[in-house]
């Protein structure tokens, strides 16, 4: 049996030859390093800056690092689902997941690329022969957004049919409305996109677990990004919500401890849909670079940035919104802009498997996530011999780290099987948990938007938390 251990601060190519060479391609191990301390307001806007150094910033052109492209790389080696041994263990309970991602709401277009990872994690599983001898369920439910009560609702409904663990939700701030109710009944929520930094502490019982990273590592990173373009001036507009407050004081920290300014920063309330105060409110303090924090609501924003005499290349998106606007936006709109997204690039087999689950899919953002997610879970029933959730929780640090490198159920359930001790890496990326189950290192992605406003992968930063 796998046990729960604490490790210890892993170096960025330890037992993950990706690791090195995606660094490679970076900025450095030191865009890292700086300080993320300054806390953003989360409830007004701010003042355009009247400094003349300001002005004199404006007038500069940004001249971002090179595009490196990016071809994501499969993990390791999958194991073969017909030589995996036959389960040692039995149970009563199948192990049964449930889904509480968005089909619906500002987030929806996260859905079907994390529907689809969880899909084939299950299918690979039971192709294997499931868990503990039992094919593995699933049963998928909306989790809309933070203007409506469908969150409660479906986990109402997941709860109700006796799940291990719910998969979810996408949005930092719906989990936050349902985190004490999944985890207060014993369930395991885990999070395929949660990257507010407010769930490293939350009084979880232990059932809290994410495979995407914290936002001080994403904001950690697009801050220095941006000031390594040349930024001197930031101005950002912001969701005012977990997700969004989160990015903004992390952002924030990272170009101010490198020397830059932010001189506006404008806020909205999920469910708004004129963006023209808090565009005139960042635009009229001439800012280097702008950095839009939001979710499906840059659809309305970049074009009034745009109209506004903005260049894409001074805008800047994160995870929420950096997507393929070529159905909404009109050609050239967004040609030059650029996003972050956490997580390594797809590979090209794990994009032929995804389509094989739903061909109409065209952004891969948290798939990998919401694919290991599901076979972490998986891994940990069979450490525990188990499908209750609280043991599963207990395994969940195990089957990350120090042991035998492995890459999909198969291949690791082959070795759990032997007797012997895992440590599985996955699309994710190299999946350590932390005790507060958290990755403790990770990669964040750097898009840039081509003519037809679709994100290409430009460079790849990795770092540790």
């Amino acid at each position: 049996m796998t046990a729960l251990r604490k490790t210890g601060p892993l170096g960025l190519g330890d037992g993950y030859g990706r690791a090195a060479k995606m660094a490679a391609l970076g900025l450095g191990v030191a865009l890292f390093a700086s300080a993320c301390g300054s806390s953003g307001d989360s409830g007004t806007d701010s003042s355009p800056s009247e400094d003349s150094s300001s002005a004199a910033a404006n007038s500069s052109v940004l001249a971002c690092p090179e595009s490196q492209g990016g071809t994501g790389e499969d993990p390791g080696e999958k194991g073969d689902p017909s030589a995996v041994p036959a389960s040692t263990g039995t149970t009563d309970a199948p192990l049964k997941l449930g889904t509480l991602l968005p089909t619906t709401g500002a987030l929806a277009f996260l859905g079907p690329p994390e529907i689809a990872g969880v899909d084939l994690a299950i299918e690979e599983i039971n192709a294997a022969g499931g868990v503990l001898g039992q094919p593995v369920e699933v049963v998928h439910r909306d989790s809309g957004d933070t203007t409506t009560d469908i969150a409660t609702q479906s986990v109402t409904d997941l709860l109700s049919q006796d799940v291990s663990a719910i998969i979810g939700a996408a949005s930092s701030g719906v989990s936050k409305t349902v985190i004490n109710q999944i985890t207060g009944a014993g369930v395991i929520q885990f999070s395929p996109a949660n990257t507010s930094p407010d769930f490293t502490d939350w009084d979880d019982n232990g059932l809290y677990w994410r495979t995407a990273p914290s936002d001080v590592l994403q904001g950690r990173t697009l801050g220095n990004y941006i000031m390594e373009c040349g930024a001197q001036t930031v101005g950002m507009i912001v969701l005012n919500d977990a997700y969004g407050t989160g990015l903004q004081s992390n952002i924030k920290g990272s170009v101010e401890a490198a020397g830059g300014q932010v001189v506006a920063e404008s806020m909205f309330n999920e469910g708004d849909s004129q963006f023209s105060s808090q565009v005139d409110t960042v635009t009229s303090a001439n800012p280097d670079a702008i950095v839009v924090i939001s979710f499906d609501q840059a659809k309305s924003i970049a074009p009034l940035l745009t109209g506004k005499g903005v260049d894409p290349s001074q805008i800047f998106f994160v995870d929420g919104n950096t997507s393929d606007y070529s159905a909404d936006l009109e050609a050239g709109t967004l040609e030059g802009a650029q996003g972050t997204i956490p997580g390594p690039f797809a590979s090209d087999n794990f994009k032929d498997a995804l389509l094989g689950i739903d061909p109409a899919l065209k952004d891969w953002a948290y798939a990998g996530e919401s694919y290991d997610a599901v076979t972490m879970l998986a891994l940990a029933a069979e450490a525990a011999g188990s499908t209750d959730g609280t043991a599963m929780a207990a395994e969940l640090q195990g089957v990350s780290a120090e042991g035998e490198k492995c890459f999909d159920f198969a291949g690791c359930v082959t070795i759990l099987r032997g007797g012997g001790d895992i440590d599985y890496d996955g699309y994710s990326g190299p999946v350590s948990f932390d005790e507060n189950g958290d990755p403790t290192e990770a990669y964040i992605g750097i898009y840039q938007f081509d003519a037809d406003n679709k994100p290409v992968p430009s460079r790849s930063e990795v770092g540790k938390l």
